[in-house]
């Protein structure tokens, strides 16, 4: 009996210790290379863990907005009896340069000039001058509402409700100082408080949590505003410098400010800077290092400072200029070596090593012949959304922090999700989503935001 006993026992330990072994080497594996076999809108069960901390500079890890305590990027809520969510971590850009005779006195940006190549030769190819709206507009295709203006508040309002719609948390607002303007257009800074105020009023009652292991959430969410810094006409580093002090004074305290969390537990807001490169790193270094001559690190005025690559020299070049990160932008594959899909691995790989963020910007499409005639070898169909998942799915590859979309609604490239309808007239025949709705895109960047939550979630375990 005593034998028996003993053998039992032995068996039984063993079979603890094969058990405990098992247990510990899946835990040890690592989750597959590539993209997750689910497809967008397939449910994926399982907690998301706490995300892991990257040690070195204060890299921006976990998105969040300052005043509501939470530690992810993902909010689920109800409207009207409807389950919604928002991410965090898909960022859109948007554009206010839009003007109609109703609200401006006349039509800004939709008569857009057509730009010249920059070859005599080439140009005059092609047709010359400026649109004609509301007939005519500088756009492939044609707005549900309108060529309208961005000062009137029932299409922010209507804007505010897309994006709520396609499910991205922060809008990426381009932005150029007070009395400042493209060539094209007007200044719209004056703007901007609307803009805010619009995205707060899109606040929607938490009725449930992304995981338990979240604090209590704030009882409201709502979109968020992301600052994209412009080039305009004399920017330096230190005009820069005083662009970010006026920024956070101004809008810092307003709810629907957007900030980031660092690897180091600070938030911090985040500003895009478009065509960075156009100032030499060394200048960039005196802003963006501890070292520099009127750096803001460490000092109230600190954030997350996201580059614009291009050309594949931009990468070092943002990396010694002290900035925090580097973006795509572009939504032609191909177009440059940094909107390039097949780039992006190599640039991450960089990034990773280099300890800087990697944002992707992905687009439904690029179609700007309708202000430059001579570009239409840039041209990206959409494929009816088959373009856009494409994008979608190289970002998602590469697992990157966060995606930003191009674009909401600059229609001048063609890289709207905005809704957009088939429109005929005298002399133009319109692009559009046909055979699809108008918000096909608007729904498939809800499908695709859901999808890049639940790879992350699988990223991170």
């Amino acid at each position: 009996m005593t034998r028996l006993r003993k053998k039992a026992f032995i068996a039984l330990f063993l079979f603890t210790l094969f058990i405990f072994g098992t247990m510990m080497g899946l835990r040890t594996l690592k989750p597959s290379d590539g993209f997750s076999d689910l497809a967008p809108g397939i449910e994926f069960a399982g907690e998301r863990p706490e995300r892991r901390r990257q040690e070195g500079k204060d890299l921006v890890v976990s998105p969040v907005h300052s005043d509501t305590g939470i530690g992810d990027t993902k909010v689920v809520f109800t409207k009207s009896d409807r389950d919604h969510s928002i991410f965090y971590d898909v960022h859109i850009f948007y554009y206010l340069w839009y003007g109609s005779p109703t609200m401006d006195s006349k039509y800004i940006h939709w008569d857009h000039v057509l730009v010249p190549h920059w070859d005599p030769k080439i140009a005059a190819s092609h047709a010359q001058g400026r649109h004609v709206p509301p007939e005519d507009i500088a756009s492939s295709f044609y707005p549900e509402l309108g060529p309208y203006s961005s000062r009137d508040p029932h299409v922010l309002e209507s804007h505010m409700s897309q994006i709520e719609a396609s499910a991205a948390g922060v809008l990426v607002l381009s932005w150029y100082p007070p009395g400042v303007a493209d060539n094209h257009g007007e200044p719209t800074e004056d703007l901007v408080p609307a803009v805010m105020d619009a995205a707060q009023r899109h606040s929607i009652k938490v009725t449930g949590e992304a995981n338990l292991s979240l604090p209590v959430l704030s009882p409201f969410m709502f979109q968020l505003v992301a600052f994209h810094i412009q080039p305009y006409k004399g920017r330096t580093d230190q005009s820069v410098h005083n662009n970010i002090k006026y920024i956070i004074d101004k809008y810092g305290a307003h709810g629907a400010f957007y900030r980031f969390r660092s690897s180091t537990g600070q938030v911090l807001p985040l500003f895009y800077v478009y065509d960075s490169y156009l100032t030499p790193s060394e200048a960039w270094a005196e802003l963006l290092t501890a070292k520099g001559s009127h750096s803001l690190r460490g000092t109230p005025y600190d954030g997350v400072f996201v580059a614009l690559v291009v050309e594949e020299r931009h990468k070092n070049e943002i990396l010694n200029g002290g900035f925090d990160g580097m973006y795509t932008y572009f939504a032609s594959n191909g177009f440059s070596f940094g909107s390039s899909h097949q780039n992006w691995r190599a640039i991450k790989t960089f990034c990773d090593g280099n300890n800087l963020l990697f944002v992707p910007s992905v687009g439904p499409g690029y179609a700007d012949t309708a202000v430059r005639p001579w570009n239409n070898h840039n041209t990206r169909n959409r494929v009816n959304g088959r373009y856009y998942e494409t994008s979608l799915q190289a970002a998602l590859t590469v697992r990157p922090d966060i995606v930003t979309i191009t674009s909401f609604n600059q229609w001048h490239e063609g890289t709207q999700i905005e809704r957009a309808v088939p429109r005929k007239t005298v002399t133009r025949l319109y692009l559009d989503y046909q055979p699809s709705k108008p918000d096909i895109y608007l729904e498939l960047t809800r499908r695709w935001a859901q999808q890049f939550d639940k790879e992350k979630g699988k990223w991170l375990m």
